[in-house]
């Protein structure tokens, strides 16, 4: 049995700005775009979207560098643009417990999980808590529990596969009888057993749920996956999130942390 697996985070869907299409529709308007060195897509993006607003292009444009540009959208509360933005991902060895807290985020996220309804889940992995590991006595107490309920699992499947005479899933067509099965053995799986996740979600959104999710200190899991998304995406855009960095809590933990600034000149 795998106790704690790291959580992974795999970027499998980003944003692409058609650059030659845009200035194609600067260029029918009469106007021109001095572009940043070194912005990458995302942020490209967000600065066209951006200056749409107000076709602040050409004389009309300010001398702002893509970063300031981007700050002062932010410090503005002006962070609609930021939607325009999406990354796709592809995350595992994260608990379902985890999961039912992930899935809340509605607004600017989009969610497919991986379903216990079809899916096996006779040789599940299970992630053990940060606060337990490295206690041997907890740590045998909650082996023997995700042991028990794993078992339980495989022999409640096994007891209803025998394809009682009787009873609701002997009326059903071999499909769904398999789903009524699988749904009854995993009630007895627990919250800490893995799942895989693919989440979408924008720019704005993920700004928002780095400063609800990423700092909580009683929440190690969901720091962890915070601290993973934040690295990848800051990677990507690091202008998007110049306002958040990696802080330690006092016992040597990470967090993400979002950090005052002033107003751009």
């Amino acid at each position: 049995m795998a106790l704690r697996t790291p959580i992974r985070v795999h970027i499998v869907g980003r944003p692409q700005f058609d650059i030659e299409e845009f200035l194609g529709f600067l260029a029918a308007s009469r106007m021109d775009w001095r572009r940043s060195a070194g912005a990458g897509q995302a942020e490209e993006l967000i600065e066209a979207a951006g200056r749409v607003c107000y076709m602040s292009f050409g004389v009309n444009q300010s001398e702002r560098s893509n970063v300031e540009y981007i700050r002062n959208l932010v410090d503005m509360g002006h962070e609609s643009v930021l939607e325009h933005v999406n990354w796709s991902f592809v995350i595992t060895g994260i608990s379902r417990a985890l999961s039912h807290q992930i899935v809340r985020h509605r607004v600017g996220f989009a969610f497919s999980q991986l379903s216990q309804q079809y899916h096996d889940e006779s040789d599940a992995e299970f992630a053990m808590p940060a606060e337990i590991e490295g206690n041997p006595r907890a740590e045998a107490v909650w082996e023997r529990a995700v042991s028990t309920a794993k078992e339980a699992y495989s022999e409640i499947l096994q007891l209803l596969d025998q394809k009682p005479e009787h009873g609701e899933s002997s009326q059903l067509n071999p499909r769904e009888s398999r789903r009524a099965i699988r749904s009854a053995a995993r009630s007895v799986l627990p919250g800490c057993t893995e799942t895989t996740l693919f989440m979408t979600a924008n720019a704005r959104a993920l700004r928002h749920f780095f400063t609800v999710r990423g700092g909580i200190p009683g929440d190690r899991e969901m720091r962890d996956l915070a601290l993973e998304l934040f690295r990848l995406v800051t990677r990507e855009a690091p202008a998007v999130f110049f306002d958040f960095r990696i802080a330690k809590l006092p016992d040597g933990s990470e967090m993400v942390q979002r950090v005052s600034t002033g107003p751009t000149q």
